[in-house]
């Protein structure tokens, strides 16, 4: 008489534990699926060049010695500093002067060889009857006169020339001997070397 009962209990039982399990399995699949997706871009990047050129002006470049200086002589030279189409704008061009000799033409200040630079919107054209170089266009003080030797002189007026269209600036070397130089300054000789540093532009936001 008690055999059906039993036997029905059993069936409960059994179902209970089947849909356990079944929920069991649901939440596993939960847990290790998902949505993804995946995308990628590509970003150009190039430095540029700051390079600068010097060329030289073919009658009275630096390369033309000047000998024979007595007091109150000039010695004047043409050079042309030029950037090209390919090279980012300039912050700044300096030029930076030195001596061969430590000798009174380049260590005594007042007396010693002056420097004095200037920029001719046009270019320098030599005189047909003297060494002098003139402009037929604007002409602008770069670097007023002071001792031959200096560093870092600021040569801002080249600066905005080599950042215009043109990109050179027509530049004219000037050096003197005063004409308070006394006998302790005869038989002297030097030379001069004149390097330009150009700086990168302002670094902005690309």
């Amino acid at each position: 008489m008690f055999t059906p009962a039993l036997h029905g209990t059993s069936a409960k039982v059994l179902a209970s534990v089947v849909l356990v399990a079944g929920a069991a399995s649901v939440a596993g699949m939960g847990t290790f699926g998902g949505f993804t997706d995946t995308t990628t871009a590509n970003q150009s990047v190039a430095t540029g060049n700051v390079n600068i050129d010097l060329t030289q002006h073919s009658a009275l470049g630096t390369t033309v010695a000047a000998n024979e200086l007595v007091p109150g002589d000039t010695v004047q030279r043409a050079v042309v500093l030029n950037r090209s189409s390919d090279t980012e704008a300039f912050g700044s061009v300096k030029l930076t002067t030195t001596a061969g000799t430590a000798n009174k033409l380049s260590s005594d200040q007042a007396n010693g060889l002056q420097l004095a630079v200037d920029l001719c919107g046009t270019g320098w054209v030599k005189a047909p009857s003297s060494n002098e170089l003139t402009c037929t266009g604007t002409v602008s003080s770069v670097v007023a006169a002071r001792p031959v030797v200096g560093t870092n002189l600021d040569l801002g007026a080249a600066t905005t020339a080599l950042n215009a269209a043109g990109r050179a600036a027509n530049l004219r070397i000037t050096l003197s001997l005063p004409t308070a130089a006394d006998n302790t300054f005869q038989g002297l000789s030097n030379a001069i070397t004149f390097t330009f540093d150009a700086t990168q532009r302002a670094a902005a936001n690309k």
